[in-house]
């Protein structure tokens, strides 16, 4: 139903900025919230940051609050996670998810993206 392709992953240097795409098809787009998670090997998936419907309500994890930001456009069905004062600890596969409520809710397991790399590095 919903289908999410994550692009502009890559390698960056620290303290160096980036942008990620998600560009989501499906009728039902504009009903979703959407997120950002991100995962390392040999560790859980964790959350990055969500974002409502209607681009209201944000929510940031405490490790990238502050530093990135997350957007959407629902007239271009994409959502954008901007990463600026890039770290080594924010090295990982970032994943597209797209929810089943207007809010983010972990009651329904979400749609997920295929994952991009993002390695920052000096």
């Amino acid at each position: 139903q919903v289908q999410l392709v994550e692009s502009g992953g890559g390698l960056v240097q620290a303290g160096g900025s980036l942008r990620l795409s998600c560009a989501a098809s499906g009728r039902t787009f504009g009903t979703y919230a959407m997120g950002w998670f991100r995962q390392v090997p040999g560790k859980e998936r964790e959350i990055v940051a969500t974002i409502s419907w209607s681009g209201g309500t944000t929510y940031y994890s405490d490790s990238v609050k502050g530093r990135f930001a997350i957007f959407r456009n629902n007239v271009k069905n994409m959502v954008y996670l901007h990463m600026n004062s890039l770290k080594a600890d924010d090295t990982a596969v970032y994943y597209c998810a797209a929810g089943h409520k207007s809010y983010w809710s972990v009651e329904q397991e979400p749609y997920w993206g295929q994952g991009t790399q993002v390695t920052v590095s000096s």
